[in-house]
């Protein structure tokens, strides 16, 4: 479904903004060449590929994923500047997404936490050489281990030991007892493979910190010296080659030590800029903010693509029900309200990858990690994106679902990869730092704001902000997510979030899912604003007709998934939520009128789909990729 022919090339300009960011035309036909080799299972360099639906994990796969991976590179900028552009980065991952998932989340452990990474923190650049050149153009894979598998949290007590050797100033990597063995991606065989890898770093007897290593370990042949590699530990809603991993006395040297500004004196005292243990994981973990900015426009593409899906399988589909045989599937509210309130969210989706990018660019390097440390790291490591990757990765793995709910059988062929977009998100909900502890941290951050906010706070007696009336406006329900904020934040404090005499235990034990609430609240906010912010920003009327509805049909539709939390505050009565029923039929109608618009807005850049799902006839696409056997006659 391409785009329409009458669309001004402003309106065509307006939807490439929309969909990639700030990308430059160099980067878009970038983009075009990686959907092909993808698609068709090529990459760089002849030789074997992989099909487009042959997985790139398993036994002999290795290659296939380094030529995907180097594929991957060739779409970004070459050499050091391979990370330089937060958009391009988060577009060539959306891309690798929607092709297959499993592929995009090799590519952000390799390129944004590994090579992210070796970037950020080492003060010796030259002296990762020539490991790090191999990573940046896909000759070897990178891995980021940061779990240990014994314990919850363990990013918190991390057990993996890097003990510092005077005599010559390299490091001895141990793992001390079982449960400190590290779980990732790295059982990836007949490949090189460098990990960073988490560890306390041990001077003197003195514990200095979580630090990051670079360490080899595997080439072709298998595990190096010293690294001990479980057998497969199998994940099929996200199927990587997992292992756990174990260091026996492994050698670093010292230039693969990621000092990030720390040095070490003759004598081994460790002089850390970063002044305390706390503010030094900090620091380690603040790669993450780069896969945080990346997630909501992967989170989106891959929500596009399965909206359009499901809205192609609802109109072509004809359901033989007493009620009213051979009307199509659109045809019924219950089917509308998922199909195109998918396409709404997805919409959602796309504005909040805009406002991530937004984050991740404009703010100041010195003003990121600075906040104290709450129940994790993660919120106090950048609030806003550690925001951003929870509300959207959820939203995601919420949507991505209905949709392949609403397909039927269908929806469950790994053909059209619904199956693998679900899976991929409802794992990432809990990886990349976990969405439910992010929520909890942001409400308890809110809840604890200085004590002069909270004093203002007391002296208003009116809401925040007057909810403009009729719902049907896009700007109804940020408006009324900012005045739930206002009403949870209260509720805590009312509840005793903010009574410092008390153990904090004690204290949070029994607000933690109310403080989770008004985290998920404020997460939703910020998607919400950036759907009123990128809709006022556009200029071509046609796409303004068609996606101002779209708009307020995310919200109605959100506020009626916080029904229970809405009416139990007061922030909206039984009365208005009753009528948002009647808003959602109306606004249905609306988007009904703009599909051909909206569908190729979302679906129609991209042309390789190979999906049945996705074409203009599903059964006789769905026909042709089956070959028969007929038995033989006598």
């Amino acid at each position: 479904m391409a785009l329409p022919l009458s669309l001004p090339e402003s309106a065509r300009d307006e939807i490439h903004r929309l969909l990639h960011g700030s990308c430059d035309p160099s980067a878009l036909s970038a983009l075009a060449t990686l959907r092909k080799a993808l698609a068709d299972g090529s990459g760089p360099e002849a030789g074997p590929a992989a099909g487009p639906r042959e997985p790139v994990h398993g036994p002999g796969q290795g290659p296939v994923l380094l030529r995907r991976l180097r594929a991957m590179a060739e779409a970004l900028p070459p050499g050091a500047g391979l990370l330089d552009d937060p958009a391009r980065l988060a577009a060539v991952h959306a891309c690798a997404a929607v092709a297959d998932p499993s592929l995009c989340l090799a590519g952000l452990v390799h390129h944004l936490l590994c090579l992210g990474s070796l970037t950020e923190l080492s003060d010796d650049p030259e002296g990762l050489e020539p490991r790090l050149s191999a990573l940046r153009e896909g000759r070897a894979k990178g891995v980021y281990l940061i779990t240990e598998a014994g314990q919850a949290n363990s990013h918190l007590a991390t057990g993996t030991r890097a003990e510092l050797d005077p005599d010559n100033g390299s490091f001895v990597l141990h793992t001390p007892e079982p449960r400190a063995a590290k779980f990732g991606s790295a059982g990836t065989w007949g490949v090189a493979q460098t990990g960073v890898v988490l560890a306390r770093l041990f001077a003197g007897g003195a514990d200095c910190g979580v630090f990051a290593f670079m360490v080899d370990l595997t080439d072709e042949q298998g595990p190096l010296p010293g690294v001990e590699l479980s057998s497969p530990v199998a994940l099929d809603a996200l199927p990587l080659d997992y292992v756990h991993v174990r260091f026996h006395h492994v050698r670093v040297p010292f230039a693969h030590w990621l000092s990030d500004g720390a040095r070490i004196d003759r004598d081994g005292t460790v002089h850390d800029p970063a002044g305390s243990p706390e503010q030094r994981l900090q620091r380690t973990l603040r790669v993450g903010q780069g896969l945080w900015a990346a997630m909501p426009a992967v989170a989106a593409a891959t929500s596009r693509r399965s909206a359009v899906q499901a809205v192609n399988y609802a109109r072509q589909r004809r359901t033989q029900s007493r009620i009213a045989p051979g009307v199509p599937l659109l045809s019924y509210r219950s089917q509308q309200t998922v199909a195109l309130g998918a396409l709404a969210d997805a919409f959602a989706l796309t504005c909040a990858a805009d406002g991530a990018l937004a984050v991740r660019t404009e703010a100041a390097p010195d003003a990121q990690g600075k906040e104290a440390m709450g129940f994790t790291p993660w919120a106090a490591v950048s609030l806003p994106l550690a925001a951003y990757k929870a509300v959207t990765v959820r939203t995601a793995a919420r949507l991505t679902a209905e949709c392949q709910h609403r397909c039927g059988f269908s929806g469950h062929l790994t053909v059209n990869r619904l199956a693998a977009y679900r899976g991929f998100h409802h794992a990432f909900d809990t990886a990349g730092g976990d969405s439910q502890l992010i929520f909890y941290d942001i409400g308890r951050s809110l809840a604890e704001q200085e004590e002069q906010e909270e004093k203002q706070e007391q002296k208003q007696e009116q809401k925040p902000e007057r909810i403009p009336d009729p719902a049907t406006s896009p700007h109804w329900w940020p408006a009324t997510l900012r005045r739930h904020q206002h009403d949870l934040v209260r509720e805590l404090r009312r509840r005793g979030a903010t009574d410092a005499t008390r153990d904090p235990f004690e204290r949070w034990n029994p607000l933690l899912e109310q403080a989770g609430l008004l985290g998920e609240a404020h997460a939703t906010l910020l998607m919400a604003d950036d759907v009123t912010r990128v809709l006022g920003r556009l200029r071509d009327d046609d796409l303004v007709r068609a996606l101002t509805p779209l708009a307020a049909l995310h919200g109605v539709l959100a506020a009626r998934r916080w029904a229970g939390s809405l009416l139990t505050l007061g922030t909206l009565d039984p009365v208005d939520m009753a009528a948002l029923s009647g808003v959602t039929d109306r606004l249905c109608d609306t988007v009904m009128d703009q599909l051909p618009l909206l569908t190729a807005v979302f679906g129609g850049l991209d042309e390789s789909d190979s999906a049945p799902l996705a074409a203009p006839d599903v059964n006789a696409a769905m026909a042709a990729t089956l070959t028969w056997t007929r038995g033989a006659t006598s």
